[in-house]
């Protein structure tokens, strides 16, 4: 009886497990209940300081679910452990991240990741890291030259290619799509399934034409002059890229496609098609 009446005092007394999944949009992530609780009165805090785990939401298997950028939130936790910011050369998701920190309660997270000004009203060294392929160019650069004003003119002065019109480039769109083809020859009405449009080609471009409906949950760190074959669309409509490839000014300049076929019904002879397109988009 002491041993049960032990066992349900120290059940009331800690509601959470001391090793705690979590699943972040999508991204399942494993720590520490006392790392989740390390810094006072932030969002996390608040979640597992709670008497009872029931008001937080889980997913199917039963990990606390929080619907937020997955990728960035490795940044968070990484803070949570030790109250210190560490990001990889050429990080372009640094405004992203600081609404991150702002979305989770954490003040000193969102002083280290606003940009610095110097006593002489310019921009320190942090103001200045982002890479010059990562601005967008035209209207956007003066639009931020003008809400940033005289030391942001200052500071993009010192980067090459700013101000120079739109850089040439090729990028690729590619999908993978199937229809089902009927005996008498009858395409089905939804033909074309598209699951996922992919990316590839410069960072850059590709951040320049697709903005925020671009997805680079699969290479989130890739500096702006590297290359990239993991992106993809937040959309799954082909003239929807089309169009902003369009807008941005690139031209298709090639095509393929191949496919592969197999029975879906053996006693009405439908068949599955299924098929890898490509499309290359070149701006000169």
């Amino acid at each position: 009886c002491l041993f049960s009446e032990y066992n349900s005092i120290v059940s009331k007394e800690v509601p959470f497990p001391e090793i705690i999944e979590l699943n972040v949009g999508g991204q399942v992530y494993i720590t520490r209940y006392s790392t989740l609780t390390s810094v006072p009165d932030s969002l996390l805090w608040e979640m597992f300081s709670q008497k009872s785990p029931k008001g937080l939401a889980r997913d199917t298997k039963g990990r606390f679910f929080v619907d937020r950028d997955g990728f960035l939130f490795r940044y968070i936790l990484d803070y949570m452990r030790d109250q210190q910011l560490v990001l990889p050369d050429h990080f372009p998701e640094r405004g992203r991240l600081q609404r991150e920190a702002e979305f989770f309660n954490l003040p000193e997270l969102v002083k280290m990741l606003a940009p610095k000004i110097s006593k002489q009203n310019s921009l320190g060294d942090d103001g200045c890291q982002s890479d010059p392929e990562d601005s967008s160019p035209g209207m956007d650069t003066a639009r931020n030259l003008g809400s940033l004003g005289a030391a942001a003119a200052a500071c993009a002065s010192l980067v090459p290619g700013t101000m120079d019109g739109k850089r040439s480039g090729f990028i690729t769109i590619g999908y993978r799509g199937s229809y089902t083809l009927g005996r008498d020859s009858h395409t089905d009405a939804k033909f074309r399934r598209v699951a996922r449009i992919m990316v590839c080609g410069k960072t850059s471009l590709a951040k320049e034409v697709f903005g925020e409906t671009l997805n680079e949950s699969r290479d989130p760190d890739r500096p702006p002059e590297r290359y990239t074959s993991r992106y993809y669309l937040k959309f799954t409509f082909l003239e929807q890229a089309f169009d902003k490839l369009a807008d941005a000014g690139f031209l298709m300049v090639a095509c393929n496609s191949t496919g592969t076929c197999a029975f879906a019904h053996e006693q009405t002879d439908d068949k599955i098609w299924t098929s890898y397109t490509e499309y290359v988009f070149y701006r000169e």
